[in-house]
């Protein structure tokens, strides 16, 4: 246990230090770990591994593969988003017309999770604990040093000083939950379960970085009313993060705060075992109450209602094969018409013009995707140790917004956002 507690602590750290510019259901990855991943984000009422199952719904703990024995995880993703920016600006008041766009830069982001669950206590224990370490939500562009990035295109005169061409040039949001996770099994139908997340979460608008902590609760409950049969029912608690002196909305020379909340959801999921035909089916929804999160209710984002499903067939004991979907609405709305003469307030601090709080929320966080098709493959060498491997693709979305500048002049913003991610993970049992 202590070695398991070691290597966890050296993970951790490696997560702090990994940098993320990743969004699918919003800011949230649609699951934890190749197995769920492969699966279209699945894992509410059977996760496959331990470290979905602490990140999904802690009771499944007590139903696991590996049970009553051990299983640790660890698994990585690289994450590979395409995201593009484009505005379209009519001219008049001292700037000339054209079309701005942009590719923000492309990096493969490199997003580690770490988990284990063991039993506690004597042999036939019904109680397991479990904990986990992962990047769950993340978001960012980077236009800098692009034609988006223009920090005087509105020049002065006629304002007092130069303006740029759009704020939120360059934004990174990243997440990560440390999840302690306690399971009891009430019977052969029934366990219950709860992990206690805590978030770090860091945020950069280009003026310095700034963090903060979060705790959250996530009880969960597993259900079998028949052995093959699986019910799953978890909550999110909201987690608030305040992060301080990140950047100046209401141009009066200091630096505001922002609070940015990761939202409470709802998940309730069905799976069945075919025993004999070497086969799982599973499928989630999930709610997610963005639109009364701090931040994102400030940015006009909608709940969002995830659907999920996911197929495991094992041809042979050693071998399994996965795919899966995901989809959820973009939570973004669109403002088309705005006014970008007048100011917007954003908890409490007034930005100068609507126009800029406009380009914040399409070019700074263009959280758009909708559909993801999910692959995988995995391969057990022995009866302890697995080798597992995903693949993710989010199609790319687009979000268009008419309006006008800060000087009435017609203007068009745009985003598009696409995402690829490749995982893999290894699986010890013991």
């Amino acid at each position: 246990m202590k070695k398991l507690f070691t290597v966890l602590v050296i993970f951790s750290l490696t997560l702090m230090l990994a940098p993320a510019a990743f969004a699918t259901n919003g800011i949230h990855l649609i699951g934890i770990g190749p197995i769920s991943r492969s699966m279209g984000g699945v894992g509410i009422a059977q996760p496959m591994d331990a470290i979905s199952a602490v990140f999904a719904n802690p009771a499944a703990m007590c139903f696991g593969e590996y049970c009553p024995g051990s299983e640790f995880n660890f698994s990585g993703t690289l994450f590979m988003p395409k995201i593009e920016a484009k505005v379209t600006n009519q001219g008049g008041v001292a700037t000339l017309p054209g079309t701005f766009s942009a590719d923000a830069e492309d990096n493969i982001y490199p997003i580690p999770a770490i988990g284990f669950s063991v039993p506690i206590g004597e042999d036939g224990s019904k109680w397991r604990f479990g904990l986990s370490a992962y990047g769950v939500s993340g978001l960012g562009v980077d236009y800098r040093n692009t034609p988006i990035d223009q920090s005087t295109f509105y020049p002065a005169p006629p304002l007092p000083q130069p303006a740029p061409l759009v704020t939120g040039a360059y934004t990174q949001l990243q997440i990560m939950k440390f999840a302690p996770a306690f399971a009891y099994q009430v019977s052969s139908k029934l366990s219950l379960g709860l992990a206690l997340p805590i978030d770090y979460g860091t945020l950069d608008l280009r003026n310095g970085g700034s963090s903060g902590f979060a705790l959250g609760v996530l009880p969960g409950i597993i259900y079998k009313p028949i052995e093959n049969l699986s019910l799953g029912l978890s909550y999110t608690s909201p987690q608030e993060i305040n992060y301080k002196n990140i950047t100046d909305f209401d141009q009066d020379g200091s630096y505001d705060s922002l609070e940015l909340e990761s939202p409470q959801q709802v998940g309730l999921g069905i799976a069945y075992d075919f025993f004999g035909a070497g086969l799982v089916l599973e499928a989630d929804v999930k709610w997610i109450n963005w639109s009364n999160a701090a931040g994102y209710s400030d940015f006009d984002w909608d709940d969002q209602t995830v659907f999920a499903i996911g197929a495991q067939y094992k041809p042979t004991n050693k071998m399994a094969l996965r795919a899966g979907y995901n989809y959820a609405k973009n939570p973004v709305n669109e403002h088309n018409n705005f006014d970008g003469t007048t100011t917007t307030t954003v908890q409490g601090k007034t930005l100068p013009s609507t126009y800029y709080y406009e380009t914040f929320r399409i070019i700074g966080f263009p959280a758009i995707v909708e559909h993801h098709i999910t692959l995988g493959f995995g391969y057990k060498f022995s009866d302890t140790f697995t080798l597992d491997l995903g693949f993710m693709y989010a199609f790319d979305n687009t979000i268009t917004e008419t309006g006008t500048d800060l000087f009435g002049q017609p203007v068009e913003i745009e985003s598009t956002l696409s995402e690829t991610s490749l995982d893999f993970g290894l699986t010890w049992r013991f």
